[in-house]
């Protein structure tokens, strides 16, 4: 499992989005990185929607359906209402079980 987090620089949630992956991941193996994006060119071209994105082998599972590309700061509401620049750490444990699903 490939995991990226595209951020712009100096993104003050990029950290925190790494945080939430690596807690997920619970000592699951998975090659993670970060990337950084500086202008709407590249991040069209990696499937940035707002800084910090999660990819999890390359998909946005939490992208709106029709997010556009972006390098604005991005917003993740909780289940619980609460809005946070990152997704929750039980949000990514989901996201990480659905890409690793039965036939993978």
């Amino acid at each position: 499992m490939r995991i990226t987090v595209l951020a712009v620089p100096e993104c003050p949630h990029a950290g925190l989005a790494l945080a939430q992956v690596d807690a997920a991941l619970a000592g699951r193996p998975a090659q993670v990185e970060l990337v950084e994006v500086s202008d709407l060119e590249q991040a069209a071209a990696l499937g940035m929607t707002g800084s910090p994105t999660i990819l999890i082998d390359g998909a946005d599972p939490f992208a709106p359906d029709g997010a556009a590309p972006s390098v604005s700061c991005r917003l993740y509401r909780g289940a619980d209402g609460t809005v946070s620049g990152a997704p929750g750490e039980a949000a990514v444990r989901r996201a990480v079980a659905e890409a690793n699903g039965p036939d993978r």
